[in-house]
């Protein structure tokens, strides 16, 4: 029983913290290079694409 007991035992499915650090930098460097590309602009920048809205059904608007 010399074991500690540890409240939160590692999570093998868990990207490592250098991994989760890389990605950042990615993320903030695309973000970045977007910034660049559309200087002067007004609307903000997105790495993500927005959605297609769909149609609504006439039956549930009323």
């Amino acid at each position: 029983m010399n074991e500690k007991f540890d409240p939160a035992p590692h999570d093998k499915h868990a990207e490592s913290a250098k991994e989760a650090a890389r990605k950042d930098r990615r993320a903030k460097k695309e973000l970045d290079e977007g910034l660049k590309d559309t200087f002067p602009a007004s609307d903000p920048v997105s790495v993500t694409q927005p959605t297609t809205a769909k149609k609504s059904d006439p039956a549930t608007s009323e």
